[in-house]
């Protein structure tokens, strides 16, 4: 496992439209808030919500960036998303391809 100075998290989220996920990818993308992210979907998402269990269909984005850039991308997903309490899970990546860690620390500086 390569010895890394910088935590680097891949950072989740859901949308209702495949059109939000890409502009909310784009837009941390081009701010350098994120070196890259992936919208998969439809998903189907079961939840509760106002008191009952709702299920629909979802676009998912999985974005990767650096520790440093963590609060600054919660408050864009927050800032740009159409829901009241959008989904922000950040999961920390301990190891991986030294190579492309390095390309995500580049890019989101």
């Amino acid at each position: 496992m390569a010895d890394l100075e910088v935590q680097y998290l891949q950072v989740q989220t859901t949308t209702d439209s495949r059109a939000e996920a890409m502009e909310l990818s784009r837009a941390a993308v081009e701010s350098r808030l994120a070196a890259c992210a992936q919208v998969a979907g439809p998903v189907t998402s079961v939840y509760r919500w106002d008191g009952k269990v709702q299920t629909d269909t979802e676009w998912q984005c999985v974005i990767k960036t650096s520790e440093d850039r963590l609060t600054e991308l919660i408050e864009h997903i927050k800032a740009n998303h159409s829901y009241d309490v959008p989904e922000i899970i950040a999961t920390p990546i301990i190891g991986g391809n030294p190579d492309y860690l390095d390309w995500v620390t580049a890019e989101t500086q």
